[in-house]
C-alpha cells in the first residue's frame, strides 16, 4: 500500500489575503513534523509547486471571495474536500478588504486602475461561508499557530476541534494585565473580541483591536455606550470597529447612541 493512502489528505489554498495566515502554519516548522506520520499535504502553493489533484481530506483556505473566479473556485474546492476549514479574518469575515463593502467598488476601480474595463470584481469582498459550507473556522490576524495546530491534531485523530469561545479579557485576567479601559478610558473591543492571541496588545498597555473577530456573546451596544460615556467620538468608534473583521455581522452595523431619557 502506498504510505500516503492511509494519511490525512490536506490542500490548502489561497483566495484574498496577505499570506500571513499562511505563513503560521510554515512557521510551526519542527511541530509539522511530528504530524509527519498522519498527514500528507498535496496541494500548498506557499510551500511548494509539486501538487496532487484531489479529492482531499482536508481543505485548508485562507482569504475572501472577491471576484468571480474565486467563487467558481471556492466551489470546486467544496466539491472535493470531505472537511473544509477556513483560516484568519479574511476567510471568516472578509478580512480589511471588506471595508469596500461599505462603499461603492466601482468609486475605488475607477480612482485605483487606469482602464477599470479589464477588472472583473464582485461588489463585497465576503467570508468563505457565504458561499460554501464550512465546517470549522479558525480566527485571527493572522491565527494562532499553536490553535491551529490544535485543530488539525484533533481532526486527524478524529476529533472534534474546539478553540477558546470566551473574550480577550479573560486572557487579561490570566495575564494579569491591568484593563487599559479602567485605567486610561481607551476604547477597547476586548470585552467582545474572542481569545487567542494572548491579550498581546493590553500586555503591552494597548486596547484590543480586534484581530480575532466578535467572540461567542458579544455585547457591542452596551460596549460602545461605555465608549461614549469616557468620550469617545463616532468617527472614532467606526474606525475601531470597522478593521480586520469590519464584516463579521457582530460588527457590521454601529449601534447608535443611546438617547437621553
Amino acid at each position: 500500500m502506498n504510505e500516503t493512502a492511509i494519511k490525512a489528505k490536506i490542500a490548502v489554498w489561497k483566495f484574498a489575503s496577505c499570506d500571513g495566515c499562511q505563513l503560521q502554519l510554515l512557521d510551526l516548522e519542527d511541530e509539522l513534523l511530528a504530524l509527519a506520520d498522519a498527514v500528507h499535504i498535496a496541494y500548498f502553493m506557499e510551500a511548494s509547486r509539486h501538487f496532487e489533484p484531489g479529492p482531499y481530506d482536508i481543505s485548508i483556505v485562507e482569504g475572501s471571495v472577491t471576484t468571480p473566479h474565486d467563487l467558481e473556485h471556492i466551489q470546486d474546492i467544496r466539491a472535493q474536500s470531505g472537511f473544509l476549514m477556513t483560516i484568519g479574518a479574511c476567510a471568516t469575515s472578509g478580512g480589511i478588504q471588506a471595508l469596500r463593502n461599505f462603499a461603492d467598488v466601482d468609486d475605488f476601480i475607477r480612482i485605483v486602475y487606469a482602464e477599470p474595463t479589464f477588472i472583473k470584481t464582485l461588489e463585497k469582498s465576503t467570508a468563505i461561508s457565504e458561499h460554501v459550507h464550512v465546517d470549522f473556522e479558525l480566527r485571527g490576524c493572522p491565527i494562532n499557530k499553536r490553535q491551529l495546530l490544535e485543530v488539525l491534531t484533533a481532526l486527524v485523530h478524529g476529533k472534534t476541534p474546539t478553540v477558546p469561545k470566551h473574550s480577550v479579557c479573560i486572557e487579561c485576567k490570566a495575564r494579569g494585565n491591568s484593563c487599559v479601559m479602567v485605567t486610561r478610558g481607551a476604547p477597547c473591543l476586548g470585552p467582545v473580541t474572542q481569545a487567542g492571541c494572548n491579550a498581546i496588545c493590553p500586555a503591552y498597555d494597548r486596547a484590543c483591536f480586534g484581530c480575532y473577530g466578535p467572540c461567542e456573546t458579544p455585547n457591542l451596544p452596551s460596549l460602545l455606550e461605555e465608549w461614549r460615556h469616557v468620550g469617545a467620538t463616532e468617527p472614532e468608534i467606526e474606525r475601531s470597529v470597522h478593521t480586520f473583521n469590519a464584516w463579521a455581522p457582530a460588527f457590521r452595523e454601529i449601534p447608535k447612541a443611546q438617547e437621553e431619557p
